[in-house]
């Protein structure tokens, strides 16, 4: 039962740390719509906010072109900087996002779906306030918990918070700081780092993309295959993730599958022994009348009882260890993004499997039992 369990543990533990980090990176990018399409130029993957480390930043006038598309409901330029938020004395890096001005700005709230836990959303006007992010009402990040009518300081300068948004379950939102465009732009000097395009049908969403990327090869002097941006809609996005994931969770679940392997090995292994350490007793079993099939049946069921032995202790091993270690991770890290997910589809498919090996495991041990000739099985001697 050794490796049964140890492999069952393993494979749960893996498969449900795997699904939960799945699930947990997946839902930090799931909240915007199937009909937003966000444009940026390529840089360096994770170096920072979008927009970042990039050779040759988009320029201002492309959010007009891109508007006049046939399909394109609006067009809003985003800047998104790395700034130091300070609050009760303490201070944290942050990302500082642009609110657009006038009528771009209720659009603007709609595409995200920003709304706020306490205060109000910023105005026109609003120079002087900003909008943080609802992780930052824990006191665990400054120490006491930040409120509507707050002051903090962005890069040395001082604001009100008008308002604290929402949870929204992602750190790209929950940990940031949202100002209007004018006091950032004043304060960072940044170019466009990301070009948010709302598609008035969502039939539309893949013509209007390829339209963009047309314009976009156009304006920048680029060929088809040597582009310097990226068109993306969440979607996309999403399930190129997930599935890069899914890859990474397989391959793991495989190597752990091995243990399996060996598990049902040692279960054979064990069988045939107790068919060599019982001869004498299948002898007696069979002299008064037992069945080859009666014998064969004994042994395949304590097979298969042993196999699911070693899934019930291995599956509340790898729940064990799949919580036990996501717990650990979330305090060590201190993100959220360490989870565990195990699902009771996991737990039934792995007692099942744990029993069809140690059955498949004892087949030939019993059927070498049950081909045991009584008068030679009575006179072996222990």
């Amino acid at each position: 039962m050794l490796g049964i369990f140890i492999g069952i543990a393993a494979v749960v533990a893996l498969i449900g740390l795997g699904e939960g980090l799945r699930t947990a990176v997946v839902s930090q990018f799931g909240f915007l719509g199937s009909d937003v399409l966000s444009v940026q130029a390529s840089g360096i993957d994770f170096a920072g906010p979008p927009g970042q480390a990039v050779s040759k930043p988009l320029t201002t006038d492309l959010g007009d072109k891109i508007e006049r598309i046939r399909g394109v409901e609006v067009s809003i330029d985003r800047y998104i900087e790395t700034g130091a938020l300070e609050f009760n004395d303490r201070q944290q890096v942050t990302v500082v996002g642009s609110v657009p001005e006038g009528e771009q700005r209720k659009t603007f709230y709609m595409m995200l779906n920003l709304k706020t836990a306490d205060g109000r959303l910023l105005d026109d006007g609003d120079d002087r306030r900003v909008l943080l992010g609802y992780d930052y009402t824990s006191s665990d990040i400054f120490g006491k918990p930040a409120e509507a009518g707050s002051r903090v300081i962005v890069n040395g300068k001082e604001f009100e918070v008008a308002g604290i948004l929402e949870k929204k379950g992602s750190f790209i939102y929950d940990q940031s700081v949202f100002m209007n465009e004018k006091p950032l732009l004043d304060m960072f000097d940044g170019n466009v780092d990301v070009i948010a395009v709302k598609v008035k049908e969502l039939s539309d969403v893949e013509r209007v993309k390829e339209e963009i990327e047309q314009l976009l090869r156009k304006e920048r002097d680029v060929k088809k295959g040597e582009e310097d941006f990226r068109v993306q809609s969440p979607q996309a996005l999403l399930e190129s993730l997930d599935s890069t994931l899914f890859a990474v969770q397989l391959f793991v679940s495989v190597i752990a599958s091995i243990s399996l392997l060996v598990g049902g090995v040692g279960i054979m292994n064990t069988m045939y022994t107790a068919v060599l350490e019982r001869t004498r007793e299948i002898g007696i079993m069979k002299s008064i009348g037992a069945k080859n099939s009666t014998i064969f049946t004994l042994f395949f069921v304590e097979a298969g009882l042993l196999g699911s032995v070693g899934g019930v202790i291995g599956v509340l091993l790898g729940l064990l260890f799949a919580y036990g270690f996501a717990a650990l991770g979330r305090v060590a890290l201190g993100s959220d993004l360490i989870q565990a997910n195990v699902g009771i589809g996991l737990i039934i498919g792995s007692l099942l499997f744990s029993f069809v090996l140690g059955t498949i495991a004892g087949v030939l041990p019993s059927f070498q039992a049950s081909r045991l000739q009584p008068v030679d099985a009575l006179r072996e001697r222990k």
